[in-house]
């Protein structure tokens, strides 16, 4: 049986986003139960640079679900948001004596659903 069978719901998802997840974990937990005009507005206010990745993919999900499903933009809110890890780059930086350390360079795949807002 799918665990998904709200057809309501519309998701947008960016993968092999530049930016580590704990940094992108950050940012998604502000827009997470918002309406979509308010979670734009704390991603465009919002100091942290993966706010403006996080932003487009909430774009693109208000795009998915105005085109794909005929849902009204301005009805919708943020009802799941979050970051899965992606590959890492892993890359070495050569130190003294002939040794070398490791820097891993993350890659996050961002995820957001959006969803029309219950009628009271």
């Amino acid at each position: 049986m799918p665990q998904n069978t709200n057809t309501n719901e519309v998701r947008a998802t960016a993968k092999y986003v530049r930016v580590a997840p704990r940094k992108a974990r950050a940012v998604v937990s502000l827009i997470r139960n918002l309406p979509v005009e308010k979670a734009l507005e704390v991603l465009q206010f919002s100091t942290r640079a993966a706010s403006v990745d996080v932003a487009k993919v909430l774009r693109s999900a208000i795009a998915n679900a105005e085109n794909n499903n005929g849902l009204r933009g301005d009805t919708l809110y943020v009802k799941l948001a979050y970051v899965d890890e992606g590959p890492t780059l892993k890359r070495i930086r050569p130190r003294a004596k002939g040794s070398a350390s490791r820097i891993n360079k993350r890659m996050s795949h961002i995820t957001v659903v959006v969803a029309p807002r219950k009628e009271a």
